[in-house]
């Protein structure tokens, strides 16, 4: 698989690049800015960007309005964004444009090499990746009455874990619960927030955009 990283600090784009190459990804192009990136995409069509939110020249939102651009240009290329802070507008602005390949992460997570790999293969592969203090975040935001406050508060630790991208395996294993119980509580969930009838994986996403959508 070939990526590009879009990262304005050369050290942590050194780091990346290792952490990358230990992923089995063939990095294609560096850049330090919003416009380099885009042509860099333009240039490799990779499958995987990996971005920062904040970069030259205005240091606010320029990873973002890239990230955009590239899920609207290129939408066989994932993208992954990098943030040093929780700002989960720009999570919820990135998913709202599609439901698979993308990911939100404090660049905190780089620092543990085997769950950020595991991050950058899943949304390379066409998954999530949304960082557990953005979610967490996201929840503290709730507010008035809607179906979310149907919800457990069990419940509501399964369906933060689905939106960071977790597989029914990986829930099972971080709330130490059995897999049958995942499901369960996943159908609940699936049910209070009255989706429609669909195939699993897709309501799945729907229960996470919603999770979401109501979070902002």
């Amino acid at each position: 698989m070939r990526a590009v990283i879009a990262e304005d600090s050369v050290l942590l784009r050194i780091g990346l690049v290792k952490v990358l190459d230990m992923a089995g990804f063939e990095v294609a192009a560096e850049a330090g800015d919003a416009e380099t990136l885009l042509a860099a995409v333009a240039e490799h069509e990779p499958d995987l960007a990996l971005v920062d939110v904040r970069m030259p020249p205005g240091f606010t939102d320029e990873g973002v309005r890239a990230a955009l651009m590239i899920r609207q240009q290129w939408p066989t290329t994932s993208v992954l964004l990098l943030s040093q802070y929780v700002e989960e507008r720009y999570a919820a602005d990135l998913l709202a444009s599609r439901t698979g390949g993308i990911g939100y992460l404090l660049k905190q997570r780089v620092a543990d090499v085997e769950e950020f790999i595991d991050a950058l293969k899943r949304v390379a592969a066409g998954g999530t990746a949304l960082d557990p203090q953005v979610v967490s975040q996201l929840l503290l935001r709730r507010g008035g009455i809607d179906p979310l406050e149907r919800l457990t508060p069990r419940e509501r630790e399964v369906l933060a874990l689905m939106a960071e991208g977790r597989s029914n395996a990986g829930i099972a294993a971080h709330l130490v619960i059995s897999e049958s119980a995942v499901a369960k509580h996943i159908n609940n969930i699936l049910a209070k927030l009255d989706l429609p009838q669909a195939d699993g994986d897709h309501r799945r996403v729907l229960a996470v955009l919603r999770f979401l959508d109501g979070t902002s």
